[in-house]
């Protein structure tokens, strides 16, 4: 069986993510996504929409993900492809040369693939009006003040 590895949050999520993750998929017989914590994220400056267990969820009814496990720190991804007996690590082509893939081409293949044009969760907050500022202070509004 060829196992195959993904990173991400996949916060909003949209086609651009179901296409990558449909072309991770078809690159072995099995995907494993790992989606970054929410505290994980806050250590990045990062707040994503919807929490990690709302996003694991979503991740686990997608047709092409056979397994989601937690991304809690830069550093667990050669003991991620070890423990998981994987193949290949696929990333969006944004993060080719990364030194953070990179070193696991001593554990397994890296394939970088492109992302699709015209979409990113970036781009849909920006769009939203929910894109966090400069200064770290997010306008992202979390769901018990949207019902007020």
């Amino acid at each position: 069986m060829r196992r195959v590895l993904t990173y991400g949050t996949y916060d909003l999520l949209h086609y651009g993510h179901i296409r990558l993750l449909k072309r991770a998929k078809a690159l072995g017989d099995y995907l494993i996504v790992a989606i970054s914590t929410d505290e994980f994220n806050a250590g990045k400056g990062k707040k994503a929409y919807h929490n990690y267990e709302t996003r694991k969820e979503m991740l686990e009814a997608i047709r092409y993900v056979d397994l989601v496990i937690p991304e809690e720190t830069w550093e667990q991804k050669i003991d991620d492809v070890k423990n998981y007996h994987v193949d290949v690590v696929v990333m969006g082509s944004d993060w080719e040369g990364s030194e953070r893939f990179e070193i696991l081409r001593d554990y397994c293949e890296v394939v970088y693939l492109d992302r699709t044009e015209g979409v990113s969760t970036t781009k849909i907050k920006e769009e939203l009006g929910l894109q966090e500022p400069e200064n770290g202070v997010s306008q992202i509004p979390t769901p018990e003040l949207k019902d007020r």
